[in-house]
């Protein structure tokens, strides 16, 4: 019994927040990060990640689920995005660390808790750098064949487990994880200049796309509303909810962020305030200017809209090409979301120790990146992205969960932490962000759950077998004392 009480105890040990600060503030260490990013920068990489996510090729699989009522799916999803946008606002500026929802569990719910969300984050990092690099493959093929006439074959650009035609590999997607894993080895300065290049790219294209779909607006397209009544709205939330995937990216790029609790809020609302602008805009255009019937199955579906829409096959040309490089900004910054992810847990001991080494010369962690390429080079080669989306889903939602629940416990047992900014109307918006993340699980099909139950038993398997053992938070080797406060060696011995 008194080794039941023990091991339960040690399930829910929590990490002092102050070490946790200091060790992210300990220039000089083998695990330090560099703060290199202002409010522009994070800016940027916030709408890197998000616009572009999915807004490219999610019509044909929302689409024929909520016919043009996917609008108010959009307005729903991006209620619920924001409201939780507001909480990574508050913890991120109070708690600037790497790691995200992880790093904030770890420090109110316990290890094993944390440990799980960890899981769930890489999932939705690795799995969204897959899902994007097989939907860049769409766009890659449209744009040859618009400009040259010629695809891949089927064989290199479907992997074995494809919807449509069954091939060896999606040497497209390989491609494009293997060019981002080498980018974020060179530092995220370089990083960071590329995506504001790449977001500027983005939000042109998609300009140009709203303009030219708009002057084909007809109001019969959007006829009739809702097909599929309310069950079909909220059917298309799960992949909605993939296009904000990469929101908590700003908390997560917290360690390398220059003054956090004054520039990470005002990166986020920026970047929420872009985000969804642009996709309603997006949505509107598409749906005005298409029946919402010919969306289900299209490939490539904003570069087709325009192709039939347009008398010049030039603008088509444009958006397939703008969207070949700036759909490649939301693959690198998911494996860099991923890779910091990694590192956190790293740092802490739940991932071999390795993993959290940084090379001198670019403060990068570069063997968390090889590793991320890995996995997402696999998933993408051989999974379609059908089979992609709503996993993600569940990762994200979960995760914002336990942003809200932070809030509430920050202000109820450490009101006096320094706060760049607080949630305002509390605590009815953070309880309001929790009602609608648990409402919008429960739309998520039942056969993904299963999935997911499935990663977190193998992620279960490891804790137990790894990473209980080897816990900062748990006895410390001596050759990871050096990279440990004070703080540290008390809250583990």
């Amino acid at each position: 019994m008194d080794q039941l009480k023990q091991t339960s105890r040690s399930l829910l040990r929590r990490r002092n927040i102050q070490d946790m600060l200091a060790v992210a503030e300990s220039p000089g260490r083998r695990n330090h990060l560099s703060r290199s990013m202002g409010a522009a920068s994070l800016t940027m990489l916030g709408v890197g990640n998000v616009i572009g996510t999915g807004i490219f090729f999610v019509f044909s699989i929302t689409v024929p689920k909520a016919g043009p009522a996917v609008v108010i799916s959009f307005i729903f999803v991006a209620i619920i995005a924001g409201l939780t946008a507001l909480c990574y606002a508050e913890v991120a500026s109070t708690v600037p660390v790497s790691g995200s929802a992880y790093s904030y569990a770890l420090t109110t719910l316990g290890e094993f808790p944390a440990y799980l969300v960890g899981w769930c984050l890489m999932l939705e990092y690795g799995v969204g750098a897959a899902a994007v690099g097989v939907g860049w493959g769409d766009y890659l093929n449209a744009l040859l064949e618009a400009v040259f006439g010629w695809r891949i074959p089927q064989w290199l650009s479907n992997g074995p487990m494809s919807d449509t035609v069954t091939g060896v590999i999606n040497l497209p997607a390989v491609v494009l994880v293997i060019l981002c894993a080498v980018l974020l080895m060179r530092g995220v300065k370089e990083s960071a200049r590329i995506t504001v290049i790449l977001v500027v790219v983005k939000i042109s294209v998609l300009v140009m796309f709203s303009v030219i779909a708009f002057r084909s607006f007809s109001s019969d397209n959007l006829s009739p509303f809702a097909p599929n009544g309310f069950t079909g709205i909220t059917a298309a939330f799960p992949a909605i909810f993939f296009t904000y995937t990469g929101l908590e990216i700003l908390a997560t790029a917290s360690e390398e962020v220059k003054e956090p609790r004054k520039n990470i809020p005002r990166a986020t609302g920026y970047a929420m305030l872009i985000v969804s602008s642009a996709y309603l805009i997006v949505v509107l255009a598409a749906l005005g200017a298409q029946k919402w019937t010919a969306f289900d199955g299209q490939e490539a579906g904003l570069s087709k809209i325009l192709l039939d829409v347009s008398s010049s096959k030039l603008p088509a040309i444009i958006l397939a090409a703008g969207a070949v490089i700036s759909v490649f900004s939301v693959a690198l910054t998911s494996m860099y979301a991923q890779s910091r992810m990694m590192f956190a847990m790293a740092r802490d001991g739940l991932l071999p120790r390795g993993l959290s080494k940084v090379n001198p010369r670019n403060l990068s962690p570069n063997r968390c990146v090889v590793t991320t390429a890995v996995l997402a080079t696999v998933m993408a080669a051989i999974l379609p992205m059908s089979k992609l989306w709503d996993m993600i889903s569940i990762g994200m939602i979960l995760a914002f969960i336990v942003v809200i629940l932070t809030v509430f416990y920050l202000r109820r047992y450490m009101p006096d932490l320094e706060r760049g900014f607080s949630v305002p109307l509390y605590p009815w918006l953070p309880l309001g962000a929790a009602a609608a993340c648990v409402w919008a699980l429960t739309t998520i099909p039942e056969a993904t759950w299963t999935w997911f139950g499935a990663w977190m038993i193998f992620a279960t398997i490891v804790y137990f077998g790894y990473s209980r053992r080897h816990s900062t938070l748990s006895q410390h080797r001596a050759e990871d004392l050096e990279t440990l406060t004070d703080g540290e060696l008390a809250a583990g011995g």
